[in-house]
């Protein structure tokens, strides 16, 4: 998928596109075809749908709820993503992939303000407090991933307490620090078809 686009979706992906850093496919590496606009928009929906693992009813359901929304469409949409609960989750270092902090809140490892919280697409607010549930901190998993909470670097809209194994979010996620791989305006003109 990762070759497909052209970006890094994952951070395994490093290590493709140093042996292969051509489109997949017989023809991959000998030509490249040229994109017309509407490929360009497709794609461009494709790598932000892939990136934060929505499909696409779900992605539309997004897209609608930012249209409605007063403000730059893009930047909600890609506001309302951010602040998906197993993106938070990543974001603030709990999971090295946004598929694992999926499968940690699907499993009940996560709670926000104190409730479990099991549904990956849980929209957080500002003042939420993430933390990961005590009956679960001792489990194999979330001590593998000790070392690694203990040196994460959330942006800035979040909050880390790495001994307590818990965040604050402290802001709406501004545009300039959202992935400034995804064009939004390509995404909104896709939908506005």
């Amino acid at each position: 998928m990762s070759r497909r686009v052209g970006t890094r979706l994952f951070p395994k992906d490093e290590k493709i596109f140093t042996k292969r850093n051509f489109p997949p496919g017989i023809h991959g590496a000998a030509s490249r075809r040229r994109i017309s606009g509407y490929g360009h928009q497709l794609l461009e929906k494709q790598k932000a749908k892939w990136m934060y693992g929505v499909l696409e009813k779900q992605f539309r359901g997004y897209y609608k709820k930012a249209a409605k929304k007063h403000g730059q469409t893009g930047s909600i949409l890609l506001q309302l993503l951010e602040t998906r609960l197993d993106n938070t989750v990543f974001r603030l270092g709990f999971a090295t992939t946004r598929p694992q902090a999926r499968q940690l809140v699907s499993h009940g490892f996560i709670e926000v303000n104190g409730k479990k919280v099991s549904i990956p697409s849980y929209q957080v607010k500002v003042g939420d407090q993430i933390s990961i549930r005590e009956s679960k901190a001792k489990s194999k998993n979330i001590e593998n991933l000790k070392t690694i909470i203990l040196k994460a670097q959330p942006p800035e809209w979040l909050q880390l307490d790495p001994r307590a194994l818990s965040g604050r979010v402290l802001s709406v996620p501004a545009r300039e620090t959202l992935d400034a791989t995804i064009n939004p305006q390509l995404i909104i003109e896709h939908y506005s078809r």
